[in-house]
């Protein structure tokens, strides 16, 4: 097997990293466009391995994509954090240029890849990698949604004081402020979380979570890596091992939830076609009305790619 991670950065790198030492795959390429940057950061994880023992072998390669022809997934990390003074509407233009480049890349030397979009805006960088690759919406997919769970049982391990192992959690809509935790589905060792935490303080833990990322920008001065790293890998384990994962992941809608042609993170099966099913949850009037608001927020955010392509 074979993966590439398109970015050698914080999260591409540590990505890239957990891929080696879980020895998911048996060669890892690391690309980026500094000048020797994803070679050393390669060599820094093969030089480890006689330590951690593993084998995976990982590869740089500075922007020479001959190298990660016939990969069988590839994860795309590319892309500018936002600056001072710089819009949305200049994010997305930025980095959707980028993310385009990547794509055609990426499709002209592995053309059964399944697509892993990491960059942000995460679902608006997924309808770009989509369309650019023309490849069916079950093999191009964004990572959001395991990110935000982990994020909201790791809240909910710390308040309960529990192994964040025994807690189960899903959510859907858009990576950032208008994700829609489910607290219905979300259970503790089975026990429904509803039963082990008072209403206010379950609240207060989801809007953190609502804002988990922007709470370590606060802290660091830059966005997180670790677990976006590790997130991304388990999407690319699900993959490779053909585990058949139930993990909420970003895809466009074709009708699930009575939503078509948005890029939401919804629950579905993972393995080695990519989606392999999108799962359908009963919502119930609450919820719809949120994963709405959710809908219209992508929507928003679409539409201003669509203008700048125009």
């Amino acid at each position: 097997m074979k993966v590439t991670v398109v970015g050698a950065g914080n999260v591409g790198a540590t990505c890239a990293d957990v891929l080696a030492y879980k020895e998911i795959a048996n060669e890892i390429v690391l690309v980026d466009i500094r000048e020797g940057f994803a070679e050393g950061k390669a060599l820094d994880i093969w030089q480890k391995a006689p330590i951690d023992l593993y084998d995976s072998r990982t590869i740089g390669s500075t922007n020479d994509y001959v190298k990660t022809a016939g990969s069988d997934v590839v994860v795309i990390t590319s892309g500018l954090p936002r600056k001072p003074g710089m819009t949305r509407d200049d994010l997305i233009g930025t980095n959707a240029g980028i993310v385009k480049s990547v794509t055609e890349n990426v499709v002209k030397h592995s053309p059964n890849a399944i697509i892993i979009v990491v960059s942000n805006p995460l679902d608006v960088m997924t309808y770009q990698a989509h369309i650019t690759s023309k490849l069916p919406r079950t093999k191009v997919i964004g990572m959001a949604g395991i990110l935000d769970t982990a994020r909201y049982r790791a809240f909910l391990a710390e308040a309960l004081n529990v192994s964040p192992k025994d807690i189960q959690a899903m959510l859907l809509g858009g990576h950032g402020d208008t994700m829609v935790p489910l607290p219905r589905y979300t259970t503790v060792g089975g026990i429904p979380v509803t039963e082990l935490i008072d209403k206010d303080k379950l609240n207060a833990i989801i809007e953190r979570t609502k804002v988990g990322g922007g709470e370590l920008v606060k802290l660091m001065g830059t966005s997180a890596w670790y677990a976006p790293g590790s997130a991304a890998a388990q999407m690319v384990e699900a993959i490779v091992k053909d585990q058949k994962r139930v993990l909420p992941v970003c895809i466009q809608l074709d009708g699930e939830y009575g939503i078509k042609d948005c890029y939401l993170g919804v629950p579905v099966v993972l393995g080695k076609n990519g989606v392999e099913r999108v799962i359908e949850l009963d919502l119930n009037s609450d919820e719809k009305a949120l994963l709405e608001t959710s809908r219209q927020h992508v929507k928003e955010v679409m539409a201003v790619l669509d203008n700048l392509s125009k």
